[in-house]
């Protein structure tokens, strides 16, 4: 078994020897030298950019063109002594107010005891219960009625001026909305 050992530690020694380090890289080493040795190339400046005036969107106030114009009848100035027309702005705005009317759709009702409730998609597709009294929309809409095929509201929009004025909503089933 010495034999064996002793054969076996030459032939190992030997293959360990073969892969020892060679000069056959030489020529590879003296050219990663040169290259490394050379001077860096300059390098270009940045473009000088214009500074641009960013855009004023003006008609951020203005009815979106893809719903349809709400007509509003010119109502008779409130009678002296009756409070000014105007919304709320210290009342907490309810989760349903912050989608305008267009993007809401009524999609049945819920009745229990003698209450009437609306079921209405918001659009980013949830489902909520409404009753006479909740507000939707963005312009301030009161419900004051609901049936099995619509829901009647109040809303409370600028004048055109300094003002304000009530107009009614009907939100229909099936989500036809019309002014």
């Amino acid at each position: 078994m010495g034999m064996l050992k002793y054969l076996s530690f030459v032939v190992l020694t030997g293959l360990l020897a073969g892969c020892g380090g060679s000069n056959d890289f030489d020529d590879l080493q003296g050219y990663m030298d040169e290259v490394d040795a050379r001077p860096a190339p300059p390098i270009e400046p940045l473009p000088v950019f214009e500074q641009v005036e960013p855009f004023r969107y003006q008609a951020s106030t203005d009815r979106s063109p893809f719903e349809p114009p709400v007509l509003v009848s010119a109502t008779p100035p409130p009678p002296p002594g009756s409070p000014e027309v105007k919304p709320n702005f210290n009342r907490a705005k309810e989760y349903l107010e912050q989608y305008s009317i267009a993007s809401l759709t009524m999609v049945g009702t819920l009745a229990r005891d003698q209450s009437m409730f609306a079921l209405i998609k918001d659009a980013d597709g949830g489902v909520h219960r409404v009753e006479r009294g909740d507000y939707i929309g963005t312009d301030h809409g009161e419900i004051q009625s609901i049936d099995e095929a619509s829901i009647e509201l109040i809303e409370i929009v600028r004048d055109g001026g300094d003002g304000w004025v009530r107009r009614e909503r009907t939100v229909n089933l099936g989500g036809g909305n019309r002014g």
